[in-house]
């Protein structure tokens, strides 16, 4: 079972969260009541849509992480799945997204903009002890 797999049998389990194909054409998401929240593309690449202010709140946060990448513009943020922390991690932005969602001020528009697959591209990340 690949990394993506895991985190997607996990959050079907939520109760806010459905699964159907993605809207950007590849892969699954996960919607709630609010729209789609996280995209998952490949075995190590998910996507996950995130409010304005919480993307000002978390994105030095964000920013820090080598599993993390942020489009400028952009509400989505790309998480590379590498490892089994990278999964939790995903999973504690999943209920970062949901909760901010759920409070998201009625002026601020449903999700309707492309996630970032095919705007990202994201490389493994380097192993200790490994060169090249």
């Amino acid at each position: 079972m690949t990394l993506a797999q895991r985190a997607l049998e996990r959050l079907e389990a939520w109760p806010d969260l459905t699964v159907e194909p993605a809207s950007c054409g590849t892969g699954r998401a996960l919607r709630s009541t609010y729209g789609e929240i996280v995209h998952i593309h490949t075995a190590h690449e998910a996507d996950l849509h995130l409010t304005s202010g919480a993307l000002r709140r978390f994105s030095g946060d964000l920013a820090g992480s080598t599993a993390i990448r942020i489009v400028p513009g952009s509400r989505w943020v790309t998480v590379r799945l590498d490892c089994d922390t990278d999964v939790d991690l995903l999973l504690s932005l999943v209920s970062v997204a949901l909760h901010a969602h759920q409070s998201r001020p009625p002026s601020e528009s449903p999700p309707g903009e492309e996630c970032n697959f095919r705007r990202v591209t994201l490389l493994p990340r380097a192993r200790e002890g490994v060169h090249g």
